[in-house]
């Protein structure tokens, strides 16, 4: 390649996991100043992860009273917020800045990313997410029809439910883990619902873990493939389990993802009940450093 190339500095993390090689991996682009759209979305496709970020550096002034301004892209599309790589990115920025304080500027807004340190124990990030909005319950044996399963595969005890903390996603409880372990949809038509139903993606749920500590085991199928880990459903589904009495106002249990595909990952969510609202929705974990590199354009 000529010597007119431009080098792009990036590193890759793997998100929820304190563990290299499990947990979502995240590719981040240090220092995007010039790239257009469509190169943003072509380098997502090179790298061909769930997602990739884009850090676009500004002054310091504007970036502690805005945060650090950064886009995340899917190998198909740019998408306003989305979990892991929000911590992902926090993380590789705290590596370079120092501080248990990040602040992102996302195309949802400014999302803070607060770090704990503990004794012996590796860095734990907490996004807090905006205010979940919640849309509708959905009938059963629609949304059965619509994926291919049976009505007998759904948890009846709590609802199917759209819940947006920046994405939405159709939180879909299912009945046992032999369910999920098992699940197998038609993602066109699954597609077709959610348009429908305003959400981005099922993100479904079972009171049924692998890890006895874990609250929730989950799975997220979209055009990708499948999601390791989904922050943004996460944060959705924290709200959802406080609304419906699954976890208490404020505390902090987890859910397990990607297991399945071995690539467990670990993603600690809370929210808070303020008299009838949802509020305060943080979602956290770990992340590991496992790559460092630059791409030539």
């Amino acid at each position: 390649m000529g010597g007119d190339a431009r080098r792009l500095a990036m590193t890759q993390w793997d998100v929820f996991s304190s563990r290299a090689l499990e947990g979502n991996s995240l590719a981040v682009f240090l220092d995007a100043t010039g790239l257009a759209d469509s190169e943003m979305q072509s380098i997502a496709k090179e790298m061909n992860l769930s997602e990739t970020t884009f850090i676009f550096p500004r002054d310091a002034a504007t970036e502690r009273e805005r945060g650090v301004r950064v886009r995340i892209f899917t190998v198909q599309e740019e998408l306003p917020f989305a979990g892991h790589p929000t911590l992902g990115t926090a993380f590789a920025l705290r590596a370079r800045n120092g501080g248990n304080d990040v602040s992102l500027d996302l195309n949802v807004g400014r999302v803070p990313v607060h770090f704990e340190e503990r004794s012996g124990q590796p860095a734990f990030g907490e996004m807090t997410q905006v205010d979940p909005v919640f849309g509708d319950e959905h009938n059963r044996e629609a949304v059965a029809q619509a994926l291919g399963l049976k009505l007998e595969d759904f948890d009846p005890s709590l609802p199917i439910q759209t819940v947006s903390t920046g994405v939405a996603f159709v939180v879909t409880p299912l009945r046992s883990l032999s369910v999920i372990q098992k699940l197998r949809i038609d993602l066109n038509r699954a597609a077709e619902y959610t348009a429908k139903a305003e959400g981005k993606f099922f993100y479904f749920v079972t009171r049924e873990a692998v890890d006895r500590d874990a609250r929730l085991h989950a799975r997220m199928l979209f055009y990708n493939g499948e999601d390791p880990a989904t922050g943004s459903a996460a944060g959705c589904t924290a709200a959802w389990m406080v609304a419906h009495g699954v976890a208490k106002s404020d505390e902090r249990v987890l859910i397990e993802q990607g297991v399945e595909m071995k690539r467990p990952s670990r993603i600690f969510v809370r929210a808070s009940r303020n008299d009838n609202r949802v509020v305060n929705v943080r979602v956290g974990g770990n992340a590991v450093e496992v790559m460092r590199g630059e791409l030539l354009l």
